[in-house]
């Protein structure tokens, strides 16, 4: 990217958004205030990180010298050679086996209805925090309210797997399943509606569900003409031509 100028009297001067902030230019054309203290702040940050993932890692390759050595196949050998001298002060050494299988089949009557309440309950407060988060997040966005012209549901249909719930806060992810990162926001994870807007300004179909000529500017790089695509429904091969026709067919009404 490049920084924005403007040229007055034969000299370049940077052009500042309302921020205050100096402007540059991604490679598609989206201009982003440049906010150096919240950048240094940023790099100061993941130095500080870096310093103490080295740090624990010096740890740990102390905390392994003591093993060098070792070899780890015949230590646990030993280990359940030990614990089967143990055993044979309390049964002959031919029931071990057979007393290691009534325990097991207890534990498992006893614990394992437990767990799969535990589980499905797990599962539906996962559900409930993806419906309210993802699901939520699509019903909320103001830049699908601003800049979509198909239903928000299908919008849902089409990018809802690039969403993802991370320590309890949604995610976005690329077509190549990498991170999206704020433009705005240096070294951070982009909001729902910034990483939506990356991802349709992507999408091969963008032409078909944007509103008007919202594909021409604000960052989309399309060439804003209408493909010809599959002549009914039935011909739709996948998803994103299904969007696409449907969209037409609502335009053409």
């Amino acid at each position: 990217m490049k920084i924005k100028t403007v040229e007055i009297e034969g000299k370049s001067y940077a052009v500042l958004n309302d921020q205050g902030l100096p402007l540059y230019v991604h490679d598609d054309g989206k201009e982003v205030g440049f906010d150096a203290v919240q950048t240094v702040a940023k790099i100061g940050q993941l130095n500080a990180e870096a310093k103490n993932h080295r740090e624990a890692k010096e740890q740990a390759e102390a905390s392994l010298k003591a093993f060098e050595g070792l070899d780890a196949s015949k230590a646990k050998q030993a280990l359940q050679t030990v614990q089967n001298l143990d055993a044979k002060k309390l049964v002959d050494a031919g029931e071990i086996e057979k007393v290691k299988t009534e325990l097991t089949e207890a534990l498992k009557q006893t614990y394992e209805p437990q767990l799969q309440q535990l589980t499905k309950e797990r599962d539906q407060v996962q559900n409930q925090l993806h419906q309210e988060l993802i699901c939520g997040g699509f019903a909320r966005s103001k830049f699908i309210q601003d800049n979509i012209a198909i239903p928000t549901d299908m919008i849902q249909a089409t990018f809802g797997n690039n969403f993802k719930i991370e320590d309890g806060k949604v995610v976005g992810y690329d077509a190549n399943g990498q991170k999206l990162y704020s433009r705005t926001r240096p070294g951070e994870i982009a909001g729902f509606d910034e990483a939506l807007e990356t991802l349709v300004g992507g999408y091969q179909y963008k032409d078909s569900i944007l509103k008007g000529n919202q594909s021409s500017g604000g960052g989309f790089s399309g060439q804003g003409s209408k493909s010809h695509g599959p002549k009914s429904l039935s011909e739709c091969k996948t998803k994103d031509e299904k969007v696409a026709y449907l969209k037409q067919a609502t335009e053409n009404q």
